[in-house]
């Protein structure tokens, strides 16, 4: 299966305005959905058996658009006819895959079940409120339908089907229309952008911006002077002309088109504050040449026989950008003095735009890049170009599933929302990845519906609810690798972060008895005889309490042994338990830290010692009515 291009690489019709939507749509449908003839023929034999077998007219209609977008996108007889089932299964319980085995043929049938398999994928009832689906949402879900699908070319299926019921929801509730707007939008759009699927990703944007956007888009079709239909007219006959110049030129080159699409148009307004008088490529060649001198050549032929837009030229060959993009673009006044966009390079530069670091779709979406998936895409959209012959080979599409998908796991919520977890996480790895919250209070999980250990290996698609208790409670044991009950070392991590805070009141403890030490307030022979004291039968005397004075106004404490400090306003002070002095023992004060004031006696050993290494922390105290 390859991916077959329209009648350019860009051409997709969309409805350009409310008032034409009849005649757009047919163009949509003559473009679009051409399909093969030998595939739409058994296309339409299946679906007349399904409305014999009483499958809604509405849903056949569905499936029926899609596969025709499948067979005209790919060729693929199977893809397209399983696309149909699939839709037609869904549909009712009384016409399975299986019973159109006979005309469909097994690798149809095959298609139908995995797509079944896939399910409804995405489709989570909270983000129908706003109509919003929250960005890193969005991008796992990305992830998780390439993950989870049996074979790439699925993808195509699935977008397909999209794209339909997207077509068809003119007819639905607005609420059902609002999610399939932002469905497409947020997931399908630019996932379909990053396969190359052009043709698909344009309708979907569009569609989505005349449902979530009605005003701007009915506005946007007033300003436009000409519909789509006119525009894509005027680009092929534009693309022919180019073409025999440069052939007459003989300069090699292939030619392709399109006329900019209304979100891209809208979208470019609106991030560089334009107006609609302001852009320049709402028309668009590409040329692709077989070398660098021959795209300066290209630019001579365009040039010449066009005039040329000044501010609008760019040589990205001459100088790349810093993602090493490289292009000439320019723009001119064509015919009818319509403004027409042209941009030229070599194969090797127009394969590295669309497959290198320079990827169209990924200075368009931002946001920080996962190199692993960028190789993942690529990946894919080579299988979708490869043809029959490798695309189709199921040992071949293995070996690209287990080399590049095997290496995340992606599970579901019970509201829907779509966890990113590496391979072989557990349930309890899905708690700690939710919220480390949750996690701590883990007690038990249902997988499916069903209770399942904490130590269970989860697969793509499943559905998790965990079980919580009250309190945070994590376990020891999860720390074990030994014992799997985490896989990721996040999860890991926040378990030993937990209990590093529960050990943190013995932790300050030591801590303190640390600073005391090191400051002379203990000395190793009172260490020493706590420690014996700790170690002592029960009978044993316990320590004589610490004696407190508390500094009454007027910098005396008490009335017996009321002291003076000379020079300090008011600090809280306290007699040392190392030499216990007592009145009128001449006295030095000792400031410590975050304790105010230990008195030790004059000739005590400790202040000694102290004074000998902090002597700038010694203070003059004196009893008070005493002269020394």
């Amino acid at each position: 299966m390859s991916i077959v291009p329209c009648c350019s690489a860009y051409d997709i019709p969309i409805p350009p305005s409310e008032h034409a939507c009849a005649s757009a749509q047919k163009v949509s449908v003559e473009v679009t959905d051409r399909c093969p003839a030998e595939i739409d023929l058994l296309l339409t034999s299946l679906a007349a058996q399904a409305q014999r077998a009483q499958v809604a007219a509405a849903t056949l209609n569905t499936g029926l658009v899609a596969a025709r977008m499948v067979g005209g996108l790919t060729e693929d007889v199977a893809l397209a006819v399983g696309t149909l089932l699939h839709q037609i299964e869904i549909a009712t319980a009384s016409a399975a895959p299986a019973d159109f085995a006979h005309d469909a043929g097994l690798a149809a049938v095959h298609v139908a079940v995995e797509l079944q398999r896939l399910g409804e994928f995405g489709r989570s009832a909270r983000w129908s409120a706003d109509g919003a689906i929250p960005a890193t949402q969005a991008e796992t879900l990305r992830k998780m339908l390439l993950a989870v699908v049996g074979e790439p070319r699925l993808v195509v299926a699935r977008i397909a089907l999209q794209c339909a019921r997207l077509r068809a929801a003119r007819d639905a509730d607005a609420a059902l229309r609002q999610k399939l707007a932002a469905e497409s939008r947020a997931v399908f759009a630019p996932l379909a952008n990053r396969l190359g699927i052009w043709q698909l990703k344009w309708e979907l944007e569009d569609l989505a911006f005349r449902w979530l956007e009605p005003d701007a888009y009915r506005d946007l079709a007033a300003s436009l002077a000409e519909r789509r239909s006119d525009r894509e007219r005027w680009v092929v006959d534009f693309v022919a002309r180019v073409g025999a110049e440069l052939q007459h030129a003989s300069v090699p080159a292939e030619v392709y088109g399109r006329p900019k699409h209304m979100y891209s148009i809208w979208k470019k307004m609106q991030r560089k504050q334009l107006t609609l008088a302001q852009l320049f490529d709402l028309r668009a060649i590409r040329i692709v040449c077989a070398s660098v001198p021959d795209c300066y050549a290209a630019l001579g032929v365009v040039h010449g026989l066009w005039t040329y837009i000044p501010g609008e030229f760019d040589d990205y060959i001459a100088t790349p950008k810093d993602n090493f993009y490289r292009s000439i673009h320019t723009a001119v006044i064509g015919p009818g003095e319509k403004p027409v966009e042209v941009q030229i390079r070599t194969l090797d530069m127009h394969e590295h735009a669309e497959l290198g670091v320079a990827a169209h779709w990924r200075y368009k979406e931002g946001g920080a890049r996962d190199t692993g998936y960028e190789r993942k895409i690529e990946w894919v959209r080579r299988v979708l170009q490869a043809g029959d012959a490798q695309g189709s080979d199921p040992d071949f599409l293995e070996r690209v599933r287990a080399e590049l998908f095997e290496d995340r796991i992606y599970a579901l919520t019970p509201r829907g929302e779509v966890v990113d977890l590496p391979s072989g996480a557990t349930p309890l790895d899905f708690a700690y990845h939710v919220h480390t919250g949750l996690g701590h209070r883990c007690r038990g999980a249902k997988v499916n519906g069903r209770i399942a250990p904490l130590t269970q290996l989860l697969a793509n698609g499943e559905i998790v609810e965990i079980i919580t208790g009250k309190a945070q409670n994590p376990s020891r044991d999860w720390l074990a690798p030994e014992q799997g009950f985490l896989v990721s070392a996040r999860s890991r991590a926040k378990v030993r972060a937990w209990f590093r805070k529960l050990d943190a009141g013995d932790n300050r403890e030591a801590e303190a008895l640390y600073r005391l030490v090191d400051e002379g307030e203990i000395s190793s022979k009172q260490l020493s005889q706590a420690v014996a004291r700790r170690l002592a039968p029960p009978a044993a005397a316990a320590p004589a309490p610490v004696k407190r004075v508390r500094r009454a106004p007027g910098g005396s404490v008490g009335s017996g042994n009321a002291l003076e400090i000379e020079g300090i306003g008011d600090l809280p002070m306290t007699l040392a338990r190392c030499c216990s002095p007592m009145r009128p023992q001449p006295v030095v004060g000792y400031v410590t830290l975050g304790r105010g004031v230990t008195v030790h006696a004059a000739d005590c050993a400790s202040l000694t010692r102290m004074r000998a290494t902090r002597p700038a922390r010694v203070l003059d105290v004196r009893w008070r009515g005493c002269l020394t």
